[in-house]
């Protein structure tokens, strides 16, 4: 697929991506693996800011289906979003990447407060820039807090990094008939429910133009790949954008 070239991108992850082969917590090759994903891709001039969710360590959602109250199991999957930006901080800067840390939940021990201008100029300056504790409230899952961030960050692209290479009319895992999508709309997403990201958060990127990528990110050199306009992806977009 062909895509335009996107300078500042924001990139998200699931927790899920950083247990490598795990069942939980979260593998330094992997890790190191993303790391050089992102390296490669700031390397070749692109601007990123990342999301990482925390469904390695907790899933609020599953927390409350167990018994724990909903806005208990929430922060507590904040938390677990953090540790998986300092864990992805560390990595980064020991290959060399400028890295700076930002919760929406204050925790001034450990890293910055999301400040909007701050987040700027440390972008500005050449630093990768990670969104920590989704939105900083309840209810609100990490991909909103990515289209969020996105939006306030004014990126010209939202990259979402699953173990598939795009968007498909049905679970290509389970369906081996499964169609992929090259390129769809927000409408069309929203209306038949193709859980690209929750609905808030496709809502949001449609509001403010913002297209999604949705793409392979197990798959080595691919962020790379895909920014190239050479990899295999679904683009979300509005309609009339880029025809």
């Amino acid at each position: 697929m062909t895509l335009p070239r996107f300078k500042r991108i924001l990139l998200k992850l699931s927790g899920e991506v950083l247990m490598g082969q795990g069942q939980f917590g979260i593998d330094p090759a992997t890790c190191e693996r993303v790391a050089l994903e992102i390296k490669a891709a700031k390397d070749a001039g692109h601007e990123i800011c990342l999301v990482v969710g925390g469904g390695n360590i907790f899933r609020g959602l599953a927390g409350a289906a167990q018994g724990i109250e909903r806005t208990t199991g929430d922060y507590m999957g904040m938390l677990a979003t953090v540790m998986n930006a300092l864990a992805m901080q560390s990595t980064l800067e020991r290959l060399g990447v400028d890295t700076r840390v930002q919760s929406a939940v204050q925790m001034d021990k450990i890293c910055e407060p999301f400040i909007q201008r701050r987040a700027d100029r440390h972008i500005a300056k050449g630093r990768v820039v990670i969104f920590a504790a989704g939105t900083g409230n309840p209810f609100f899952t990490t991909d909103s807090g990515a289209a969020l961030r996105a939006a306030e960050m004014k990126c010209d692209a939202l990259f979402k990094g699953t173990s598939v290479d795009g968007v498909y009319d049905a679970d290509p895992k389970k369906v081996a008939t499964a169609k992929r999508y090259d390129s769809l709309g927000y409408g069309r997403v929203l209306a038949d429910n193709l859980k690209v990201m929750d609905a808030a958060a496709v809502a949001l990127c449609r509001d403010s133009n913002i297209p999604i990528v949705v793409f392979n990110i197990r798959e080595p050199g691919n962020l790379a790949a895909v920014l190239r306009g050479e990899g295999t992806a679904t683009i979300v977009q509005n309609e009339n954008e880029y025809a």
